[in-house]
């Protein structure tokens, strides 16, 4: 199973659109927000499952706030991520993913990508696809791959 998961696309879809070209076929696109009214665009393009929450953006939208769901065996919790105050510390978001009994926590808003392993949960943002915060500002993305009952795998990609 491959799984591409994006963050603050902000109605820019440029990016997007050059992402889904590099990522070829895949089985579940996962946005954790601040997609500003894109929602029509991504059903349009995007034919697999799709889980979109709403991000603090995303004015009158009725995307969920967060959602949680099984990938394989696994459970995942995403969320925008603002409401747990991701921009100073992952450490309420954590806590949350916990609560909930996830085994990967995912969320964006920070605009940075992050990854974290711990504790047998992972937690983790893409980044922006649009907007880029971090050192060398390269849009960026994460693929997740599941093969059977191995570990799921994680990569980072950056836009050149």
């Amino acid at each position: 199973m491959k799984v591409l998961i994006v963050s603050d696309t902000h109605g820019n879809h440029k990016n997007l659109d050059k992402i889904l070209e590099l990522a070829g076929d895949i089985d579940m696109f996962i946005h954790l927000g601040d997609v500003e009214g894109g929602e029509e665009y991504l059903d349009a393009v995007i034919e697999c499952e799709k889980h979109i929450v709403r991000g603090n953006n995303d004015f009158f939208s009725d995307l969920p706030r967060e959602e949680e769901f099984n990938i394989g065996k696994y459970r995942a919790f995403v969320t925008h991520g603002h409401s747990y105050y991701v921009s100073l510390d992952p450490e309420y978001i954590r806590e949350e993913g916990k609560a909930r009994c996830a085994d990967i926590v995912m969320f964006g808003h920070t605009h940075k990508p992050y990854f974290e392993e711990k504790e047998e949960m992972v937690l983790l943002n893409p980044g922006s696809v649009s907007y880029p915060r971090q050192e060398g500002r390269k849009g960026s993305y994460i693929i997740m791959e599941l093969d059977g009952e191995e570990k799921p795998k994680f990569k980072q990609f950056y836009l050149d």
